[in-house]
């Protein structure tokens, strides 16, 4: 095993982005510990890391459950004994309020056990995540969350009330990590793939060939458990600006911005 081997918790582990981020990293030679609502699919993840460099324990689990932080926390330091990085990225897509069809779901024509579980998977699991590994990354003077957002055009989309504000109250929770955070050896930052992707949660729409592919997550995900980004804090990567002919320094100043849309305020941060 790799000396710059990390032990990685990947939510949402199974299928789409997190399934090419888990491989990404497996074959990188970090040990994840995917974490998925599918056993199923947790059971092919297996089979699809043999063979690989790095070690895959699954857990199976609803991160809308309140016990399910410290199951997951709990399985990862039995199993390797410590947690280095975290990985927000099980999310529920617009696909499950629009059955099937094009048409915008206007947030009126929405259920409030749609809404709570859009809060319960897209805002409150990354935190409540961060809240269960951060004594032990804060106990180590080391450690790095990162969590997968979306665009803010997706944000602000007609129709996708539930989805882009969910995604947005991740981001700005992200964000006021990355400042209690500073100074701490743990570090917080959010990385989106700047574009439709070809994964589960977008349904049935769209042409497939023309979206965004999940491994693209991968360049810029490797090197945020690198070295070299060890500091990096508050920062929001664009996967789809990363340019594998540059350095990855230079890809990553090129994609990067401050997080939270912090570029385009308008009055100042104020300390506390």
């Amino acid at each position: 095993m790799a000396s710059d081997n990390k032990v990685v918790i990947v939510t949402g582990a199974a299928s789409g982005i997190g399934l090419a981020m888990t491989k990404g990293l497996l074959e990188a030679g970090h040990d994840v510990i995917a974490v998925d609502r599918n056993a199923a699919a947790l059971a092919a993840l297996v089979q699809l890391a043999a063979g690989l460099e790095g070690t895959v324990e699954t857990v199976a689990a609803d991160l809308a459950l309140a016990d399910s932080f410290a199951h997951i926390t709990g399985t990862a330091l039995v199993k390797f004994g410590r947690i280095d990085v975290l990985v927000n990225n099980a999310g529920i897509g617009q696909a499950s309020v629009q059955n099937g069809t094009r048409k915008p779901i206007r947030f009126w024509e929405t259920t409030p056990d749609q809404w709570g579980r859009f809060i319960a998977i897209n805002a409150a699991a990354p935190i409540n995540m961060a809240r269960s590994v951060l004594p032990y990354m804060l106990a180590a003077k080391r450690g790095r969350i990162l969590t997968v957002t979306t665009s803010l055009g997706t944000m602000v989309r007609e129709g996708y009330l539930l989805y882009g504000s969910s995604k947005a109250a991740a981001e700005s929770a992200m964000a006021v990590l990355a400042a209690d955070l500073a100074g701490t050896g743990v570090t917080s930052n959010v990385l989106v793939p700047g574009g439709v992707t070809d994964t589960p949660l977008v349904g049935e729409a769209g042409q497939r060939d023309k979206m965004l592919k999940p491994a693209i997550m991968v360049p810029p995900l490797l090197w945020l458990l690198s070295d070299e980004a060890r500091a990096v804090n508050g920062q929001r990567f664009i996967a789809a600006d990363w340019n594998l002919g540059l350095p990855a320094p230079e890809a990553a100043k090129k994609a990067g911005a401050p997080i939270a849309w912090l570029s385009i305020a308008r009055m100042p941060i104020e300390p506390s």
